[in-house]
């Protein structure tokens, strides 16, 4: 029995003529809806045509990172920053030839004084750990200059917090939890974590939405500190937010909230309207735990940490925060109302050196240590953080590239196409935790090991030595100050002023 099927040219032109008739439905009916609707002008006009105007819009971002846009030019990050990272990230050599296209006349750019007799590798000294909250019952060591700021699970799917996490322990550096609570992911690879208390108390709170001291109490031996966020770089005054196609029956657990609904945390801590408020929860948190206990926030002005400062000298020092993370307004997030990303809080360039000042001329800069946030990706802007008199610093960014972020600006959206801060497990499926683990470490550790190769060209005989002498600021072509000039050291107040 033959059972051949022979496809004749009438076959095929009755084929096509059906898809013509489809495709030319379908025009028809976006025809029909751009011309009865009053939405948009544009398609309204020039119906289906006017369409590509939008389409066009949406992909220009995209398109220009790889056309249009020069290697140093591009918004947030440009090509040259993101490479960098992706090198380092997979353990290629940071060596370039022929000199560098970093324009060292723009204003703003960070020249290092080099020594006339550089340390030599053999002579440099380990770096010293820095103790966080020494008074502490339970004390924490940190031991990486740059470490894991915080990132919440829910903004990142579970395969790139785990792999932050293996990645983190495999360096000998910190993560920071993020105001989402803590997720069993963030335990994966045994690395120390500061648990982040938001405004929402995600993952401290009791059934009423009140910080409970009985999960404090309980937190796993791996969180090491405490850090209660005021405000963030990105949007101050506004609280964190995560799309309800976001939250899964899983965040919604760990969160305490409703699946499918937006994570909506409010815009500051209900139980802290003032100073003395914060200095208490401080204290809570401190006493409950055992644990070292920070503060994280933007700085608006100079008077409002002034404010903090009194505050402690009037109860004592020994109600202060065991450390401040400050951050820049130039931080980022999954999501963020466009104008307080673009117009609100200082930028770390003016923060860092105020808040720094601040302790020392209240006489509280050995008691309060200082992590430095905000766009801090590369080797000479964690050294240049350093100079200014952070002790630490912390990206969340940098290491969001260590793990393959292409920039796609798709965060919010749950379509991130690299599988970072997407819930979509078909999206997921493109993230090996174990390789990508291991561009973290690596990343962290070349980090770590350029910041001292700049201190040994200053030097100095490792990282922690760091001050405004050795750094320098481009003010216009063919000058700079250095930044003890531009942020003189202030003198500490007399006990009675």
């Amino acid at each position: 029995m033959d059972t051949s099927f022979t496809v004749t040219a009438t076959d095929i032109f009755v084929v096509m003529g059906w898809a013509s008739g489809i495709v030319m439905l379908f025009v028809l009916f976006m025809f029909v809806q751009d011309v009865v609707q009053s939405k948009h002008a544009v398609r309204r006009n020039f119906p289906v045509i006017g369409r590509m105007r939008y389409f066009l819009e949406r992909q220009g971002d995209y398109f220009r990172q790889y056309f249009f846009a020069h290697d140093r030019e591009e918004m947030p990050f440009n090509r040259a920053t993101r490479n960098w990272v992706y090198r380092t990230a997979k353990d290629i050599s940071p060596l370039i030839g022929f000199g560098s296209s970093n324009d060292l006349r723009q204003s703003g750019s960070v020249l290092f004084v080099n020594d006339a007799f550089p340390v030599l590798e053999e002579d440099a000294e380990n770096m010293p750990p820095l103790i966080i909250g020494p008074d502490c019952p339970r004390p924490f060591e940190s031991r990486g200059i740059l470490n894991i700021s915080g990132m919440s699970f829910g903004a990142l799917s579970g395969r790139a917090v785990g792999a932050l996490s293996q990645g983190a322990a495999q360096a000998g550096i910190w993560m920071n939890t993020g105001e989402g609570g803590l997720s069993p992911y963030h335990l994966e690879g045994n690395c120390d974590l500061i648990h982040q208390i938001g405004t929402a108390k995600y993952g401290l709170r009791d059934e009423h939405g009140n910080l409970s001291d009985e999960r404090i109490r309980n937190v796993p031996e791996r969180v090491r500190a405490f850090e209660i966020k005021l405000s963030q770089g990105a949007k101050p005054g506004k609280g964190g937010v995560l799309p309800g196609h976001k939250v899964t029956a899983e965040i919604a657990a760990i969160r305490g909230i409703p699946e499918g609904k937006p994570s909506s945390s409010p815009n500051r801590h209900k139980e802290i309207a003032n100073n003395d408020d914060l200095l208490d929860m401080i204290q809570r948190v401190r006493e409950v735990s055992g644990r070292p206990v920070g503060i994280k926030f933007a700085l608006g002005s100079g008077r409002q940490f002034r404010a903090l400062c009194d505050a402690i000298v009037r109860r004592g020092t020994a109600s202060a925060p065991d450390f401040v993370t400050v951050d820049g307004s130039e931080g980022g997030t999954g999501a963020a109302p466009q104008v307080l990303a673009d117009h609100m809080g200082l930028p770390l360039r003016e923060a860092l050196p105020a808040v720094v000042d601040i302790l020392v001329e209240y006489g509280l800069r050995e008691r309060i240590r200082v992590v430095a946030s905000g766009k801090l990706l590369t080797s000479a802007n964690v050294a240049w953080a350093l100079c200014l008199g952070a002790d630490v610093a912390v990206s969340a960014r940098g290491f969001l590239f260590s793990l393959g972020c292409i920039q796609s600006l798709q965060c919010h959206l749950d379509t991130c196409p690299t599988g970072i801060t997407t819930q979509n497990p078909r999206l997921q499926k493109g993230l090996d935790v174990e390789e990508k683990a291991k561009r973290v470490a690596t990343y962290a550790h070349w980090v770590d090991h350029e910041v001292n190769v700049i201190a040994h060209s200053c030097g100095l005989a490792h990282a922690r030595q760091f001050r405004r002498e050795h750094a320098r600021i481009v003010q216009r072509v063919g000058k700079s100050v250095g930044l003890e000039e531009l942020y003189p050291y202030p003198e500490i107040r007399s006990a009675s002023a």
